[in-house]
């Protein structure tokens, strides 16, 4: 799927399918480079993501662009006003459950955690990850963070399914959970908001390269 979608994305920024243009259908695309329909239809779902297409039933994949938007939106909320909600209150947050989690949000979080390792199914391990946010919220104590990231959960998850299908996060995300409940087990407040500063961080890094090839929003001494 990743070679199909680089391989359009390629063409439609060179200008060999201009704004306007209509796609060859699925089945044409298969043919061409040899992978089943469902393949060409991931990636044409990615372009979409990108901005770069539209799909209208019935008629096809047209071109829209020539390059991807810098601030997709995901849902009601661009990529630009979740990163900047999400560094308020996700960082903040991770370290109030630091210092208030029970013993049941922490089995909760290790739970999670242990699901999203073995999960195979992308929807399946996208609406998992949208729950630990939320349960870290809860562990908070408070009850309005819980609110907040309630509120932007699917967008969330659409931006989460964004970065598996295009930017192959999940291995890193898992990696990244693990250390964010580690942190939050620990009971310290800066090594939990650390945790959190660090796993958004990547987020972002991921979203930028996805759309802007090349450039990364922070540079990390790990990276």
């Amino acid at each position: 799927m990743e070679a199909v979608l680089a391989h359009l994305r390629g063409a439609i920024e060179r200008g060999e399918y201009p704004v306007g243009h209509k796609l060859p259908s699925e089945s044409a695309l298969g043919k061409e480079f040899e992978v089943s329909r469902s393949v060409v239809r991931e990636a044409l779902r990615g372009l979409q993501a990108l901005g770069l297409t539209v799909s209208k039933t019935g008629k096809g994949t047209f071109v829209t662009a020539t390059g991807p938007v810098e601030n997709p939106t995901f849902g009601t909320y661009s990529a630009r006003d979740l990163f900047e909600v999400r560094r308020h209150v996700e960082i903040p947050v991770a370290g109030y459950a630091a210092v208030r989690r029970s013993t049941d949000d922490l089995d909760l979080l290790g739970h999670l955690v242990e699901r999203m390792d073995l999960e195979t199914d992308n929807t399946a391990w996208v609406a998992l990850d949208s729950l630990f946010h939320i349960t870290i919220a809860q562990a908070s104590g408070n009850p309005v963070f819980g609110k907040v990231i309630e509120e932007i959960r699917d967008a969330l998850a659409r931006q989460s399914s964004f970065l598996n299908q295009l930017g192959g996060r999940r291995t890193r995300s898992n990696t990244e959970h693990r250390e964010i409940v580690t942190a939050i087990a620990s009971g310290s407040e800066a090594d939990a908001v650390a945790a959190m500063t660090s796993h958004l961080e990547h987020v972002e890094n991921a979203l930028t390269t996805i759309v802007r090839p090349g450039h990364t929003t922070h540079q990390n001494k790990d990276d």
